[in-house]
């Protein structure tokens, strides 16, 4: 049985995640920062018969929770075949380049940044003897420098002011680009993916696409096969006919 963690994932996109990685066999362990409610998201996937995932305590900003968490799983299970980077902040609002705060800045990147190197460093070990270790970053097509360096380019959903959470997710794709470089010559397939902007907590519930489109989204990378991309950025939204998109 192949065994996966999701951070971040005791609602949303994130728990969307677990449940279709559940769904095709996989025990997954449900990252979530507040283990009351990550216990809750846990029962609600096995009342639906889903008896094949668990909760794990799992704070992305604080370096002994990551520990912690890598303990607890390495005593369970010899190999992680799949670590799913989900958990994230907006930043909150104004965000203008002028304007955000460098404490937004600074809280933002610790989980969007710091949070996803600690997590991935933590476990790259156990996943080193995966016959497919996976990567996934949860990035946002709204990272992309390229995209937004284009004058006549739009943000069609409304006028987002994002300095702080559109930056932090152009260094977690500086970081992915590096990570799979690094890993190229290994079995290591790591990728970022963005879900689209998907109605949930986090927008607000402003987004157009629906959660279980997001989260296939992102397992469809966690499940590709060695002749799949490594060190690619994808967005179906944005790029339906091949998903990839510039940096």
């Amino acid at each position: 049985m192949k065994t996966a963690l999701v951070t971040g994932a005791n609602k949303g996109i994130g728990f969307e995640i677990v449940k279709q990685l559940a769904e095709k066999g996989i025990y997954v362990f449900i990252g979530s920062r507040n283990l009351e409610k990550g216990q809750q998201a846990a029962e609600k996937l096995k009342a639906e018969g889903l008896t094949n995932v668990e909760v794990i305590e799992l704070n992305v900003t604080d370096d002994n929770s990551v520990k912690l968490a890598r303990k607890k799983i390495g005593e369970k299970f010899e190999i992680l075949d799949i670590l799913i980077n989900n958990a994230g902040i907006s930043g909150g609002q104004p965000q203008t380049a002028v304007g955000a705060t460098l404490n937004q800045f600074r809280q933002t990147y610790e989980t969007n940044v710091f949070g996803v190197v600690s997590v991935t460093q933590a476990f790259i070990d156990l996943m080193k003897h995966a016959d497919e270790p996976r990567i996934v970053m949860v990035s946002s097509s709204q990272g992309s420098i390229t995209l937004h360096s284009d004058p006549s380019y739009d943000y069609k959903y409304y006028d987002y002011k994002g300095a702080v959470y559109l930056s932090s997710k152009s260094a977690l794709n500086m970081y992915t680009v590096n990570l799979a470089y690094e890993l190229k010559d290994s079995l290591f397939k790591i990728n970022a993916v963005s879900p689209g902007f998907t109605k949930t907590d986090f927008t607000n519930n402003m987004g157009t696409g629906t959660v279980k489109d997001a989260g296939s989204r992102i397992v469809k990378y966690a499940l590709i096969g060695q002749d799949g991309p490594t060190g690619k950025f994808f967005c179906e939204e944005t790029n339906p006919e091949t998903g990839e998109i510039p940096w």
